[in-house]
């Protein structure tokens, strides 16, 4: 599976492309950011991150997309800035059909070096080591991409199974209520 890891960000929102299964080696296919000037225009600086997405969705073709979700912070226009970059890589992603799913940065965290309290050298240092780089990718924000993309690879596909066999599951709790609603036409 190839899945694209998304670390929204205004200034630079991180990007990071990863080949891999669970149980399999991981293997980076692409890292990088794509960079907005923080004096443009908010609305110039959305459509350059759109643009940027765009063009890595066109040049390494993912399965599907990994972008962190966006958690509270005190800085309030930080978390507008970051959420606003990450609808515009959902909107991308869907437009595409490519299915999305949202990690927070502890579960991303997590399932890279087994605690979701890590610090960013941790998380590095484990990207590093999982996809047998002399070193991290370089800025920490696409490092930090590579991570979510690590995560959906281990943890998304578990996720969408769950997700498949509960909806199965209603599906056929639902079936059944309409069957003992219906009456029988012959009376029985």
């Amino acid at each position: 599976m190839r899945v694209m890891g998304v670390d929204p960000g205004l200034t630079r929102c991180g990007l990071g492309v990863v080949d891999g299964s669970v149980g399999r080696p991981l293997s980076l296919a692409a890292s990088g950011v794509v960079r907005t000037a923080p004096g443009s225009d908010l609305a110039e600086r959305l459509l350059g991150i759109e643009r940027g997405v765009e063009s890595w969705l066109d040049d390494h073709a993912p399965e599907a997309v990994a972008v962190e979700r966006v958690f509270a912070q005190h800085n309030v226009s930080t978390v507008m800035g970051t959420a606003q970059a990450g609808a515009v890589a959902i909107a991308c992603a869907a437009r595409r059909g490519l299915p999305v799913a949202l990690h927070t940065p502890s579960e991303a965290k997590a399932a890279i070096t087994g605690s979701g309290r890590a610090d960013k050298a941790q998380v590095q240092a484990m990207v590093a080591r999982l996809l047998r780089l002399d070193a991290p990718p370089k800025p920490a924000d696409a490092a930090d991409a590579v991570a979510l993309a690590i995560c959906h690879i281990w943890r998304g596909g578990a996720q969408a199974r769950v997700a498949q066999a509960q909806q199965d599951f209603a599906r056929k709790v639902e079936l059944a209520r309409q069957a003992r609603r219906t009456p029988d036409p012959h009376g029985r």
